[in-house]
């Protein structure tokens, strides 16, 4: 199937310092791109990878799992340490879980993580439900656009495969047992008020990491998709404080191509 227009991968080729973004689960890299492409206008190589099942239907979806979609951003998080001598690993919802478990599993090799509402657990009931109903049931209600700001949509599936759901919740439960091994500098940036990821989720991930450098930002203004939301360019501006704070060079590189 075609990959729907603006559902495309994004590759920037910049400095030393590389940053792979990991999107969310029915979604794709259009609720990156304006924070991959802030990134890249400030000098920094960025990796959006799009995972296996996504940005076509949700039909291709149904036959993909976590080990698919972690598959993507394990290779691409190698190709950009062959590149750069510095990586960092973010994502949203979904795409926090998959760089949380990129930084578990390889250490020293992620220099940072940055989430935006990451995800932990499929909530409610339906979630213990979800083993027996995926051979029932086909698809729920879609998840996609949550978004506070007028006019803004997320590029997603109106649809989310039951077996796919599954899948993810299986992958949660791996990474909340992997989180302790989590010891980088770690950027927590959550919305109060998301009608997805409920605020529990980003507690429990800062209560179970071993980061000892933690730093928590609340988006007021935003919704869950905060990367397409009010405060999008709080969330572009405190990632590249955060990674300048930890690579120094930068911030050289920012003022150079950046303006």
């Amino acid at each position: 199937m075609p990959v729907l227009p603006g559902a495309e991968p994004f590759r920037h080729q910049g400095g030393e310092v590389g940053v792979l973004l990991c999107h969310g689960f029915t979604g794709c890299p259009q609720s990156l791109r304006p924070w991959a492409e802030y990134l890249a206008g400030r000098g920094l190589t960025v990796s959006l990878p799009l995972l296996p099942g996504h940005g076509t239907r949700w039909e291709d979806m149904a036959i993909t799992g976590w080990q698919d979609w972690y598959a993507e951003v394990d290779r691409e998080l190698r190709v950009l340490r062959e590149r750069c001598a510095h990586v960092f690993v973010a994502g949203l919802s979904l795409g926090g879980a998959l760089a949380l478990r990129l930084a578990a599993r390889h250490g020293d090799a992620v220099d940072g993580i940055m989430v935006v509402n990451p995800a932990n657990k499929v909530h409610g009931l339906s979630a213990h439900a979800l083993p027996v109903a995926r051979h029932l049931v086909r698809t729920a209600k879609g998840i996609a656009s949550d978004i506070a700001k007028e006019g803004a949509a997320e590029l997603g599936y109106d649809r989310v495969p039951l077996h796919a759901a599954h899948s993810l919740r299986l992958f949660f439960r791996l990474v909340d047992g992997e989180l302790p091994q989590v010891t980088q500098p770690l950027l927590v940036l959550r919305s109060p008020e998301d009608h997805v990821v409920p605020p529990a989720d980003s507690a429990r991930i800062l209560s179970r990491v071993s980061s000892v450098d933690v730093t928590e930002v609340l988006l007021e203004q935003s919704y869950h998709v905060a990367t397409l939301d009010h405060d999008a360019d709080r969330i572009f501006e405190e990632s590249l404080a955060f990674v300048a704070r930890l690579a120094p060079s930068v911030g050289k590189e920012g003022t150079a191509q950046g303006g």
